[in-house]
């Protein structure tokens, strides 16, 4: 055991970059650890500043975001993630387009000086602001997040920008797809808004089409077209009777929904899927199918007389008696589901257990019961295995297990596809999944000047990772129209050395639990948001529960003096000493050598620093400082 190897790796200064998880995870590279630790402070202007530079779309990510930089977090790996999104819905609320008094854009733009920022940060984009100034315009198609941040970062840099949007408002699925008491659509405009008064130009109800499609628009005399028209057609399901009045597709559904129709749902519903999009339907549906009940004369009475929440309760009883019902079913396990790789996911799922939504992993579709043409129940066979070895789609079934559901509507969620019906024959490249087909890279197509992003090119993802797709096009076609290749890129970093002796965490920081604010059950309705901002005190006790990882304990060698007073005191047990000679395949690591000639090595361990600093504060030499890290990713032409 004595003579087992330690594996160690150097730390350089990718390794300090890498070890800010949600600084990595965010696909703009918001620097949330920071814009968390600025809360934590009561600097919330400076939050939000640190929050809205790298992202056009902020004040939607901060209710509506997948929030990968909260899956990163570290402090998910103790016990629960930092409430991220909600922080940033905080500071939003307050500065962002839907407060009272925003703060001015270019100042939010310039961010606080504060945080780790790269070349598609708001400060380096207005450092451009005249590039696009005597550029020919460019034409965007979409409003949803990758039209708007694209549109939103050439503006930036001066372009004329134009945004073509098939639909009456802006938002994409953002607005058509994702329940309004997830998102509130007057966050949708507000973030719009801000956009058109960089100069941006809205064309709204102006799809393409064959017969005004990408190639027109070059001949208009816009010098580059980016492609941002989404995913909105969903996928069928190849079962019997799956054409069957009463079977639906989820995107269908919520597209209806969002844009104020009624959908008669009967009072059984079993959606098919195992993501979000499965659970924003069940959850819409039991809003629906609560506020289409049939309720007595009495109780209409009570509504008449204002008292709704009365009816809404004779409602709620019905549901739990079985009169409604809605069932989500997946291939997958519960564990295996979509949803529930995110946290935001499983806290829906949760919500929507909470709201009377069943689930019912592991079962697959085999065909719809129909009875006089219409759905009337769904048959359904075991899926004992979804992936095979190599962990590729290959669902199999056990045929002697299968079940029957009473259904009056099957919603089907099982993906969505772009409608790329506009594309005449031979104009631009298509994949053989049906997407548009691109450079990874830039983006570009097969048509010189046009470039696509966002679900039409990848497949569906995150809010926040289209809005990627959004920023990189913008830079690409900036670098399109001056003839330039895209920039590499340097890390910069500035450390900050923390005086020990005042060098403190937030009082009980590792004590304090995950809390997100909800509305009681019984006051969700319609489109009320689930989910209320947090207050300025909730905030700063949820920020406080941050693990910095800016900071790191850095070793000195040249002073230790090897009396293992770090490694006593460590409450996480994350400090070690080793001999040199236990080090496997001779990793240079600065060792203190003994009085008797022996060599050690200080080892760390990045995942269970928890930054209390009590290994600085207890070194009797200052062998250990607690230190900041500030990261700059420049382009270098």
């Amino acid at each position: 055991m004595a003579d087992r190897q330690i594996h160690a790796v150097p730390r350089d200064l990718w390794w300090f970059r890498k070890n800010v998880p949600c600084l990595d995870a965010c696909p703009v590279k918001t620097d949330a650890g920071r814009y968390v630790q600025l809360i934590a402070e009561g600097r919330f202007e400076d939050a939000y500043r640190v929050a809205r530079s790298p992202n056009p779309i902020a004040s939607i990510c901060g209710r509506a975001c997948g929030a990968p930089c909260e899956d990163a977090c570290r402090r998910g790996k103790i016990d629960a993630p930092i409430a991220i999104r909600s922080l940033k819905r905080f500071v939003s609320e307050q500065f962002g387009p839907e407060a009272l008094a925003p703060i001015a854009l270019d100042r939010a733009l310039a961010g606080a000086g504060d945080g780790s920022v790269t070349p598609l940060h708001g400060d380096a984009l207005m450092r451009c602001r005249d590039r696009g100034r005597n550029a020919p315009a460019v034409a965007v198609v979409g409003a949803g997040p990758a039209g708007l941040a694209c549109a939103h970062d050439l503006a930036v840099r001066g372009y004329r920008v134009t945004v073509f949007e098939a639909m009456p408002s802006s938002g994409g699925m953002m607005r058509y797809g994702i329940p309004a008491y997830r998102l509130a659509r007057e966050v949708i405009d507000r973030q719009t808004e801000e956009i058109e008064k960089l100069g941006v130009e809205f064309r709204f109800n102006t799809p393409l089409s064959k017969d005004f499609g990408v190639s027109d628009l070059l001949k208009q005399g816009f010098g580059a077209v980016f492609l941002a028209v989404g995913a909105s057609r969903g996928r069928s399901v190849p079962v019997e009777n799956s054409d069957a009045e009463g079977v639906v597709k989820a995107i269908d559904y919520l597209l209806n929904i969002n844009r104020g129709y009624r959908v008669p749902l009967g009072r059984k519903v079993v959606v098919i899927g195992g993501g979000l999009v499965a659970i924003d339907a069940a959850r819409t549906a039991v809003r629906e199918m609560l506020s289409g009940l049939q309720i007595s004369a009495a109780d209409e009475q009570a509504v008449e007389a204002g008292t709704y929440r009365v009816a809404l309760d004779v409602a709620r009883e019905a549901a739990r008696r079985g009169a409604l019902e809605v069932t989500v079913v997946s291939l997958e396990s519960e564990t295996e589901m979509p949803a529930m790789k995110s946290e935001q996911g499983r806290e829906e799922a949760e919500t929507a257990t909470e709201e009377g939504v069943r689930f019912l992993p592991s079962w697959g579709p085999r065909r719809i019961v129909v009875r006089d043409g219409k759905a009337a129940g769904i048959e359904l066979v075991r899926c004992v295995r979804v992936f095979d070895d190599a962990g590729r789609f290959k669902p199999e079934f056990d045929d002697q297990q299968r079940r029957v559901l009473d259904a009056d509507t099957v919603i089907l969620a099982i993906g969505q596809a772009p409608d790329l019906s506009f594309i005449r024959p031979g104009e631009v490249e298509l994949t053989a999944a049906g997407t548009l087909k691109i450079d990874p890279i830039t983006l570009a197509t097969s048509i010189p000047g046009v470039f696509a992003g966002g679900d039409a090119a990848f497949p569906p993802s995150l809010l926040i990772t289209v809005a990627q797709h959004g920023k990189l096009a913008a830079q690409s076609i900036d670098a399109y129209l001056h003839g330039e290749k895209l920039p590499s890129r340097e890390l910069h970093v500035q450390i900050e050395e923390l005086p020990t002796d005042s060098y403190s965490m937030p009082e009980q920081f590792e004590q304090r639990p995950r809390a997100i604010p909800i509305v009681p059950l019984d006051r969700r309705s319609g489109i009320t948001e689930v989910e209320p901002v947090l207050s300025a005190e909730q905030a700063r006790d949820q920020a406080g529960r941050c693990l910095y990882c800016h900071i790191h304990p850095i070793y000195n060698g040249s002073r230790c003096i090897l009396c293992n007073r770090c490694v006593d005191i460590c409450p996480e047990h994350c400090l070690h000493f080793a001999p040199a000679s236990r080090i496997a395949d001779q990793v240079p690591l600065e060792g203190v050598a003994d009085e008797s000639g022996v060599t050690s090595v200080f080892l760390y361990d990045e995942e269970k620093c928890i930054r209390c600093g009590l290994c600085a504060i207890r070194c009797p030499t200052a062998a250990i400082t607690m230190e900041r890290f500030w990261f700059e990713e420049v382009a270098a032409r």
